[in-house]
């Protein structure tokens, strides 16, 4: 059985506040969900303590210029060829959308303001150029209201020799939180998002559509064989594109999990469907590994009724694995705590730095810890703190082996100190193995 409401808010809180654990000891497993929820059970693979030892450490990288979050799927900073970080828009503790960008140097630890977007947005795509330029597409341009969010159609480049955007050709269709991805011939693809229905709903997208930097113009793509929005794609080596799980609008505010996963083959312009997840998951992470192979982590399914018919609201510790030589997801070494809303990075070594997230439970407090995975023995660290917890940050590998995480919430909903306000860092912190 899930466990009871005050046991499980006393757990939450140790894992929010200055308790959470700091050295080598698993947490209390006694009362794991069956079947999902944040408690890992005891059949968890046993902690590899030599890899505990070189989890590396955690520093901080000064405040940026303003404070944000940044919901899945796409990623919301990108490295340019010069080393500096980009961050562009996102959204406040309100949800209104932001037009302020900054830069981040990493040999100086500095940040510095950079050129304002010419449209405030959030739920946007960010994609860095094979040209050094950055495009940011669509998402939400206007805060929100009493009826459904319109999206944008409107795209935009950075040039990074003149700190400026200039506006580019429009999305054939508006859409927000959709994935982009780097194509190997240099164009951007857009696949899925959300839009509106109706007066009081929206609906999941389907289509899919290319940018062509050389144009500035987009063409239609063929439509994915399911509509989805707030999932992952990962591009493979051989150029094909993995979209894995996501988001389905299903009513008026109601939507749910998705376990279907597919590829898209460029050479064809096709799409085909794969093997599906064991869990549906959104608010999930999928992270490239050597060899192809994709880690997906966490991720909640909003109200999953477990095979047993126990009713399971919280975040997932599992995780799978997808080899794509076989067409398999398997069943991986499951996290410490289960958690949403996170930030997956891979390093240098191939192993994976895991920070950050919530609980989709109550969404209302970031978690200040991190863990490792180790790639090659399919094991966990012991989670170790950041500096500050932090659900919907941004993150990224940088060039010389660290990881920057930026941003996030604090502290949401009923943990907020403010009433409608969700209490938002401007932190920045760098993980160093």
């Amino acid at each position: 059985m899930i466990a009871e409401p005050h046991r499980r808010a006393a757990r939450l809180t140790a894992l929010a506040g200055d308790t959470a654990p700091a050295t080598g000891n698993a947490p209390a497993r006694d009362t794991a969900p069956p079947a999902g929820g944040i408690l890992a059970t005891d059949t968890a693979p046993v902690m590899d303590t030599q890899r505990q030892a070189a989890r590396g450490h955690w520093s901080p990288a000064g405040e940026m210029p303003f404070a944000g979050f940044w919901a899945p799927p796409a990623e919301a900073a990108v490295q340019l060829p010069d080393g500096r970080v980009l961050l562009a828009g996102g959204e406040d503790g309100r949800r209104v959308p932001t037009d302020v960008t900054a830069l981040f140097d990493p040999a100086e630890g500095t940040w510095s303001s950079a050129g304002a977007l010419g449209t405030g947005r959030r739920l946007h795509s960010t994609t860095l150029l094979a040209d050094g330029r950055v495009l940011v597409a669509g998402g939400i341009g206007e805060p929100p209201g009493p009826v459904p969010a319109t999206g944008l159609d409107s795209c935009e480049v950075y040039d990074p020799a003149t700190d400026s955007w200039t506006g580019t050709g429009r999305l054939r269709e508006a859409r927000f939180s959709h994935s982009a991805t780097l194509l190997p011939d240099g164009r951007v693809l857009v696949a899925g998002g959300a839009a509106v229905r109706s007066a009081d709903s929206h609906r999941t997208l389907r289509s899919a559509e290319a940018y062509d930097p050389v144009a500035g113009t987009w063409t239609p793509v063929r439509p994915m064989t399911d509509a989805r929005f707030g999932h992952p794609a990962l591009r493979f080596d051989d150029g094909r594109v993995l979209m894995v799980g996501g988001i389905l609008a299903v009513g008026r505010g109601s939507h749910t999990a998705l376990a279907h996963c597919e590829l898209y083959d460029p050479a064809a312009d096709g799409w085909t469907p794969t093997a599906g997840l064991a869990t549906a998951r959104k608010s999930h992470q999928a992270t490239l590994l050597p060899g192809n192979a994709v880690l997906v982590t966490g991720g909640d399914m909003r109200g999953f009724v477990n095979d047993d018919w126990t009713y399971d609201p919280y975040s997932q510790w599992t995780t799978e694995r997808y080899d794509p030589a076989t067409d398999r997801w398997t069943a991986d070494g499951q996290l410490p705590w289960g958690r949403s809303h996170h930030r997956a990075v891979r390093l240098a070594t191939g192993d994976v730095l895991v920070a950050g997230g919530t609980d989709d439970a109550s969404m209302a407090v970031g978690y200040p810890n991190a863990t490792l995975y180790d790639a090659a023995t399919r094991t966990w660290s012991a989670e170790f703190p950041m500096l500050r917890g932090r659900w919907a940050p941004a993150a990224i590998g940088l060039a010389d082996g660290r990881v920057l995480v930026m941003g996030g919430l604090d502290e949401s909903g009923p943990a907020a100190p403010l009433p409608g306000e969700d209490q938002v860092t401007a932190t920045a912190e760098l993980y160093t193995p």
